[in-house]
């Protein structure tokens, strides 16, 4: 790749950064006329507290999308760990300690069968991720149908811990996100999944284990959502199959707003985070003037549309 081309996309990528950071105080100062609560420290602390599910998932769909791929299984694998954990600590509450790495080893599994799966049987990831969400889904059913088990009050005081006033999980949130970039851009395993993203016959023929990687970019989005998961169990107290739908579009959203393409090889956890602040302001905020959440719905797909047309490549 020429020194011209990787100029022209770093430019690009900072575009998209700078595009979303103005969206965000537009949004922050359309929020202040329209409610006079929206810019509270109440609300700014529970937006905070509100990110890491979010965050996490979508994180995790950038290690995917970088390389290439897409994970459609995150939101029925969250809902899943919600019901084993809820359960499990229902039963055994005295076993924290045990079920959260449980429940990380478990996500951490499945995302790296998604990735196995993808290269043993060459099928399009979408396919292979889909697949998956169904039978997690299915099989969470057949355990549990509705929202139930329930957690210790230490385990659900993870969700509302404060660190020196910033909510916990918001510090963990952008811990997590500082070390995925170090990691993308400063490690020869990080910086490998864009050189698989970009081109993975490439990547091959230098001598790159293409299907490592692959595999690899699959668990760390199945640790991401487990993680997810952890936080969103703390918060509601209970386990339920269905919380998780609406996470996996969600999960998309982010990294297509802060500038990583669908295909592959370009972007950034950077874009990522400033995108989950975006989505979730944006919620709030339309929250606060009442719209219904079915509006949000079509604004988030209105959103992933012009996302994705403003960042696809034009053929000339």
């Amino acid at each position: 790749m020429s020194a011209i081309t990787m100029d022209l996309r770093r430019n690009r990528l900072m575009l998209s950064y700078l595009i979303v950071a103005v969206l965000l105080v537009l949004l922050a100062v359309a929020g202040g006329f329209l409610s006079d609560r929206f810019l509270t420290w109440r609300n700014i602390g529970n937006l905070f507290q509100q990110l890491i599910v979010l965050g996490m998932v979508s994180l995790g769909q950038t290690f995917v999308v970088l390389m290439g791929g897409i994970d459609l299984a995150v939101g029925s694998l969250v809902g899943a760990l919600t019901v084993f954990l809820a359960n499990f600590l229902e039963w055994r509450p005295d076993l924290v300690w045990l079920a959260l790495p449980l429940a990380l080893v478990a996500a951490t599994a499945v995302g790296a069968l998604n990735g196995l799966l993808t290269v043993v049987l060459r099928v399009h990831p979408l396919i292979v991720t889909l697949g998956m969400s169904s039978i997690i889904f299915g099989g969470t059913l057949m355990y549990r149908k509705e929202p139930g088990g329930s957690v210790p009050r230490a385990f659900a005081d993870i969700a509302y811990a404060k660190v020196g006033g910033i909510p916990l999980s918001a510090v963990v949130l952008v811990a997590i996100f500082a070390l995925a970039g170090l990691w993308l851009q400063r490690t020869r395993t990080g910086r490998s999944i864009y050189f698989v993203g970009g081109d993975r016959e490439a990547a091959r023929l230098n001598g790159l284990p293409v299907d490592r990687i692959v595999v690899l970019a699959y668990a760390l989005s199945g640790l991401c959502a487990g993680i997810a998961a952890i936080f969103l169990t703390a918060r509601t107290g209970v386990g339920d199959p269905r919380i998780g739908a609406a996470l996996t579009l969600q999960s998309v959203t982010p990294v297509v707003v802060g500038g990583t393409i669908l295909a592959g090889g370009r972007g950034g956890v950077l874009g990522t985070f400033l995108g989950v602040l975006l989505v979730t302001m944006l919620n709030s905020l339309l929250n606060f003037v009442n719209v219904s959440s079915y509006y949000q719905w079509v604004i988030q797909g209105l959103i992933i549309i012009i996302a994705v047309g403003i960042h696809t490549p034009r053929r000339r």
